[in-house]
This record gives structure tokens, sequence and C-alpha cells, in this order.
């Protein structure tokens, strides 16, 4: 599935993986709690304003800073805008916050994905079937599966900016 996009997947698909946007619309996005955020984007060729609901797989409560995966890829509609350089906003369900973005090298996101399934060990057998499923090829969460899935899935950072408010702009964090 790995280079597919969400116009790939079957239409009552799209339609459940848009479900949890209704839940933020309606301003209960603190009922998802911290597992999962509402990323704000502007589309690189309409210029509009979109969402998409992401798993958060490592989230730093200090800074703030949330680590997504693109399960589609580099191919992934929201990967595409967000690189593409517009503006960008995080919602854990206390509203939208301006954030920066960052793809994180292979060493540190096989570090945040080892991370995760340490975490969610209950769950191991449907994450390993999940990923398999966007990967194309079986994982079984091996150092050299790890760093291949790394290499296919981007692992993005998001470090919010200031206090909740309207995405106004962003980009990669300074360096």
């Amino acid at each position: 599935m790995v280079g597919a996009s969400s116009h790939d997947l079957p239409p009552w698909l799209r339609r459940a993986f848009r479900a949890p946007n209704r839940v933020y619309d309606a301003g209960l996005g603190r009922l998802l709690g911290g597992r999962f955020l509402r990323l704000t984007h502007t589309g690189r060729r309409t210029g509009r304003e979109l969402h998409t609901v992401l798993e958060v797989v490592e989230r730093d409560r200090g800074t703030g800073a949330v680590t997504v995966v693109s399960g589609f890829g580099r191919r992934s509609d929201w990967f595409r805008n967000v690189t593409a350089g517009g503006p960008v906003a995080v919602d854990l369900g206390r509203g939208p916050r301006l954030a920066t973005y960052e793809v994180l090298p292979e060493s540190e996101a096989e570090r945040v994905v080892l991370g995760y399934e340490r975490r969610n060990r209950i769950a191991t057998p449907v994450l390993r079937r999940a990923l398999s499923a966007m990967l194309g090829w079986r994982y079984e969460g091996t150092p050299d599966q790890r760093r291949r899935l790394v290499e296919q899935l981007p692992v993005v950072r998001f470090s919010p900016l200031g206090r909740p408010g309207p995405a106004q702009s962003s980009g990669p964090p300074a360096t």
C-alpha cells in the first residue's frame, strides 16, 4: 500500500478514516485523549485548509511535541501538504496550536517506533498486521525490518508554538 494515498481506499474506509474529524468539529477532541491529534494543513494545490486525524506514537509532555507516522508513506496527502511548506497546526483536543514539523532521521525514527511497540505490547499482533498491510510486506518487528519500515513510512514530529489558536504559518524548524 506504500505509494498509495487515501484516494486509493474504498469509499467506506475513507469515510471511516474521516469520522474522527467530526469528533473534533463537535468540540469533543478531548475524548480521543492524547492518543490522537488533528493536524490542520493547507492543500498544496488548492490552498484550502484541511484536517487529518493521526495517531500519536510519541509525546513529549515537557515540550508538547507529538510524533506521528505517515501510514501511506511519502505520498500521503497530509505529508505532501506539510512538506510543501504551508501552515501547520496540531490539536490534541484543546484547540489548534501553530506548529513546526521535522521529518525524523531514520535512527531517531527507529527509536520512536521501537518505543511505541514496547508501550503497546498487548496490541502487538494487531499492530504488526496493520503495519504489514501498510508496508506491503510482513512486519515482525526485527531491527532490520524496523529500519526498512522507517525508510518507507516517514516519522514526523510536530512541535507546537505558543497558545492554542488558528493556523497561521510554519515550516521546518530552523537549524
